[in-house]
């Protein structure tokens, strides 16, 4: 598979991990998310699913230590304290990291993390599936947070250097908030991560309100494009903020990241086509949008007739962080922009 800019490499499954400067990293097999459990010497993690004050950044809330939790794997952690030392591999948990104010705190992240701007300062560690470990131990870190894209191999290889390695396995946006909120606790967050769930929920009612009066009939028919040929189906976050958006996922049939034959796109129709903006064929130079406009007989279809062929940043919509609401406001103007206000 050719290789791209950076942007699919959180992204599960099937589809190979492509990196920003054209090294190619394999991608992990993510399993079916846990939500991590915490024990009760902590304060409770507040449910994703349950609302979240605004407010409750002034509500004094702290962790208990110590605190015992279990991450997506299954694997158990006790802190008997904050971390006061973070390494992040994953751009994702980064960037969850930074919202919650500890940046401080960040003491190493991965070779692609590119936001907030202060992770360009921050020491480099490696790739995302394989991480440098000599890097991450000399930074001597009491927690290492990964996201979705490490393999379980690679997890194993990293505990078994006594690193407490916590993996995040988001499939949906309740996981991805679940997660802010469970990152909270153990760093003794809460309030924040709190405060930053309840934004996200506020995005996403804003969205479900603006399309709600789009009837079954009427839902746009949507196909989005990762890199040439790839999409995605049931079963990830990304097929839920096409749901969420009001849209219907052409590919709504299939499971996880796969590769489309174009005649089924074309037989599709879609109303609309959405594209990560940045990605470049490394042996043609033709960018995405190109490739997309250029194929034989799509000029049939409704979305490039009805110049409905629309570029999203790459990183808001595929990394499983805070800013992955902002992905489904852009998702949902894309598609109806009459109903959708910025």
């Amino acid at each position: 598979m050719k290789r791209y800019l950076t942007g699919l490499m959180l992204l599960a499954a099937l589809l190979a991990v492509l990196a920003g400067c054209g090294g190619k990293e394999e991608n992990g097999g993510a399993s079916p998310s846990a939500s991590p459990s915490v024990s009760a010497s902590a304060s409770p993690t507040a449910s994703a699913s349950e609302s979240a004050s605004p407010s409750s950044a002034a509500d004094g809330k702290h962790t208990e230590y110590p605190l015992t939790v279990q991450d997506a794997t299954g694997q158990s952690f006790t802190f008997d304290k904050a971390p006061e030392r973070i390494v992040s591999t994953s751009p994702a948990e980064t960037e969850i990291l930074f919202a919650l104010g500890l940046g401080d705190k960040v003491v190493g992240v991965s070779d692609f993390d590119n936001y907030p701007a202060e992770t360009k300062d921050k020491p480099k560690v490696g790739g995302i599936t394989k991480p440098n470990e000599e890097a991450i131990v000399g930074l001597n870190p009491d927690l290492v947070v990964t996201g979705i894209s490490m393999p379980d191999e690679v997890v194993q290889k990293l505990r078994g250097l006594k690193l407490n390695l916590y993996k995040t396995e988001p499939k949906t946006l309740d996981d991805i908030m679940q997660d802010i909120l469970d990152l909270g606790v153990i760093t003794d967050t809460q309030a924040k991560a709190e405060e930053i769930v309840a934004s996200m929920k506020a995005d996403i009612q804003k969205v479900k309100d603006a399309v709600a009066s789009v009837k079954p009939e009427e839902k746009k028919k949507v196909y989005v494009e990762f890199s040439p040929g790839w999409t995605v189906g049931k079963g990830e976050f990304m097929d839920e903020l096409i749901s969420v958006a009001g849209g219907v996922n052409i590919a709504g049939d299939t499971t996880g990241w796969n590769e489309i034959s174009e005649e089924k796109i074309v037989q599709s129709n879609p109303d609309v086509i959405l594209y990560t903006l940045g990605v470049t064929d490394e042996k043609t130079g033709k960018t995405l949008e190109e490739i997309i406009r250029g194929r034989s007989g799509w000029d049939k279809i409704t979305a490039i007739k009805d110049n409905r062929v629309i570029g999203l940043d790459q990183d808001v919509l595929s990394r499983p962080g805070p800013r992955i609401t902002q992905g489904l406001l852009d998702v949902a103007q894309a598609i109806y922009p009459d109903l959708v206000k910025e």
